[in-house]
């Protein structure tokens, strides 16, 4: 896929965060959403290793080795920003104070159900701060190609990969669309151009 569609998908998850909110952004795609903020909104980013008001990424050469997000990517601190320990951070996830979490996403079931984590026979590391995050974050938006490389779809009836939190999703922005979750189920809210509720 294009640059160009996963700055759309981006684009769009940012146009749910509104001013005051905290927002932990996951990896891959949602790490672009800061890019859509617009300034005049005041965002608190979170990092789970330990930041709260995390800013864009620096310039190249500009990089601090000791301010880095959870995958130790370099960020910069917005003016007021505060840090703390892993465990603070943690308390601050699993005490409901995150209003949005945006995570990349491996399979959405029709419930809700997220599996992000882990592809079976894969090497990983581990399921990191997924699971709190999308467990206790007030709203919890997925982002996902609509198919895997094989033109299967990732929004299915129930999850084949090992779940990473159960009915926790209430929005999914694939590529082509977007959809929420309400009754049990997903319900298509928006097309992107170029593409039919058919294609959904």
């Amino acid at each position: 896929m294009g640059m160009a569609i996963k700055e759309m998908m981006a684009k769009r998850a940012a146009e749910e965060i509104e001013n005051g909110n905290i927002v932990n952004l996951g990896f891959g795609i949602p790490q672009n959403v800061i890019k859509y903020i617009p300034e005049e909104k005041m965002v608190f980013l979170h990092a789970e290793n330990g930041v709260l008001g995390a800013g864009a990424p620096p310039e190249p050469g500009k990089e601090d080795p000791d301010l880095v997000d959870s995958g130790c990517v370099p960020i910069t601190a917005v003016p007021g920003a505060s840090y703390f320990d892993s465990a603070d951070s943690f308390g601050l996830v699993r005490s409901g104070k995150l209003d949005i979490t945006i995570l990349g996403s491996l399979e959405v079931a029709e419930n809700g159900d997220l599996a992000n984590w882990m592809v079976p026979g894969g090497l990983v590391p581990g399921m990191g701060g997924a699971m709190d995050l999308a467990l206790k974050a007030k709203k919890v938006i997925a982002i996902t190609m609509h198919t895997d490389k094989k033109g299967s779809p990732k929004l299915k009836k129930q999850c084949d990969l090992p779940l990473t939190a159960l009915s926790c999703v209430s929005m999914v922005i694939t590529d082509i669309a977007v959809l929420k979750m309400e009754n049990g189920g997903f319900v298509l809210t928006e097309l992107f151009d170029g593409h039919t509720v058919d294609e959904v």
